[in-house]
C-alpha cells in the first residue's frame, strides 16, 4: 500500500515538525526534540504534579495530541511502533518535573514497561520524585483474576483525562496515583478488527483475515485476541462485545457507564456512530445508562479497520474530571449534560 512520507528515517520528526507548527498548545522540549511539552498555560512544577507518557509513534493522535491544559504535561515520542528508550523518557521526566512530583503513565506493553520502569529508576537516582503508573484494560489479554497482566488499550484514555483534570486542580501525588489505580480497576475494553493496517516500515499488512471474518480482541499493534466472529449486522457484534465486557466487570441495573467508541484508523465516523448507538441500546436493555461518550479515532494503528468499546463505571469525582474542560490539539470536549441517553 502507498504511504505518504519523505523517508523512513525522517518520518517521525517530519510529523513532529508539522505537529508543533500547527498547534499552539505544544512545543518541542528543550532537552530533546522528541519530547513534546505544553506551550500554553503551564503550571508551576513545584505546585502541580506533572503527568507524562512515552509511546511509539504510528498511533496518532494519541498521545502527543493530548498534551495541553487539563491533560498531559509532556509526551515522549518513540519510533514507529517502538517504545522510546529509557534515556529519552528520562529526558521527558527531567524536562517537566518539580517538587510536587511526576507520574509516568505506562501503557502495559513489554517495551514500554521495561523502558518506562528503567527511566523511573534513573530519575529516582537523580533525586527526582516520580511514580510509574501502569495502565491496562484489554479484557482479551488476560482473565479478571490476572487483570494486572492485561495490555493497555483505548480505555486508558479515561486515566489520561481524569488524572489530567485532577492534577490541574492541584491534588497531591499520592491522591492522583490512588485515583489512577481506581479508574484502572473500573475500566474494561474489547476491540474488533475487520481489516489490517499496513506498517510504514515494511509496507506489508500487519495480519491476514478472511473477508467474511472479524478478529475479536485485536491489540493496538495487531496482537491476537480471543477469537473470530462472522461478518454480519453490527448490532450482533456489539451485543457480543458488550456481553463480554459486562461478564468481566458486571454493572447492576441503574448503573451508569462512561463509554469510549474508538476507531482504529480506517473506520468511518458513520460506522462509529452506529456502533455507539448499538452500544447505548444494548446497555439500556440491561438498565445501564450510557453517559458522556467519546466517539472517534484517537488510538489508531495506521489504516486498520475496526473499533473498540471501553466502559468505565465512574464515581461522581471521576465523572466531573472526565467532563472537565481541557485545551489540547486533539482531545474532544466531553458533554456531561448527557445524563441519561435511554429516552
Amino acid at each position: 500500500m502507498k504511504k505518504l512520507f519523505n523517508s523512513q528515517e525522517t518520518m517521525v520528526d517530519d510529523m513532529l515538525d508539522g505537529f508543533v507548527s500547527a498547534y499552539p498548545q505544544v512545543q518541542r522540549g528543550a532537552r530533546d526534540p522528541r519530547v513534546i511539552v505544553r506551550a500554553k498555560n503551564k503550571k508551576d512544577a513545584d505546585k502541580k504534579v506533572m503527568l507524562l507518557i512515552g509511546n511509539g509513534s504510528g498511533h496518532e493522535p494519541i498521545a502527543m495530541g493530548f498534551v495541553g491544559q487539563g491533560l498531559l504535561d509532556a509526551n515522549v515520542v518513540g519510533d514507529v511502533f517502538a517504545a522510546p528508550s529509557a534515556d529519552l523518557i528520562l529526558d521527558g521526566i527531567t524536562e517537566v518535573s518539580g517538587e510536587a512530583g511526576t507520574i509516568l503513565l505506562i501503557s502495559q506493553h513489554s517495551g514500554d514497561m521495561i523502558n518506562g520502569r528503567a527511566a523511573t529508576m534513573l530519575a529516582e537516582d537523580d533525586g527526582i520524585k516520580v511514580v510509574a503508573l501502569p495502565m491496562y484494560d484489554d479484557i482479551s489479554a488476560a482473565p479478571p483474576e490476572r487483570r494486572h497482566r492485561r495490555r493497555g488499550a483505548p480505555g486508558t484514555m479515561f486515566i489520561y483525562k481524569i488524572l489530567g483534570a485532577a492534577a490541574e486542580e492541584g491534588r497531591s501525588l499520592e491522591a492522583l496515583v490512588a485515583l489512577g489505580q481506581e479508574v484502572r480497576e473500573r475500566t474494561v475494553t474489547l476491540a474488533a478488527a475487520v481489516t489490517p493496517g499496513v506498517s510504514p516500515l515494511t509496507g506489508k499488512p500487519m495480519f491476514s483475515l478472511p473477508d467474511d471474518e472479524i478478529f475479536l480482541g485485536m491489540g493496538v499493534h495487531g496482537e491476537p485476541g480471543i477469537g473470530r466472529a462472522k461478518v454480519g449486522p453490527v448490532s450482533g457484534l456489539v451485543d457480543q462485545m458488550v456481553e463480554k465486557l459486562l461478564a468481566d466487570r458486571p454493572l447492576s441495573s441503574g448503573a451508569k457507564a462512561c463509554v469510549i467508541i474508538n476507531g482504529m484508523g480506517g473506520t468511518t465516523q458513520m460506522e462509529l456512530l452506529t456502533i455507539w448507538n448499538e452500544t447505548r441500546v444494548k446497555l439500556a436493555s440491561k438498565g445501564i445508562s450510557a453517559i458522556a461518550p467519546m466517539i472517534g479515532s484517537y488510538v489508531t494503528t495506521q489504516e486498520m479497520g475496526g473499533f473498540s468499546i471501553s466502559l468505565l463505571e465512574p464515581t461522581d469525582d471521576m465523572l466531573a474530571c472526565w467532563c472537565a474542560p481541557s485545551d489540547t490539539p486533539h482531545f474532544p470536549a466531553i458533554d456531561c449534560a448527557y445524563e441519561d441517553l435511554n429516552s
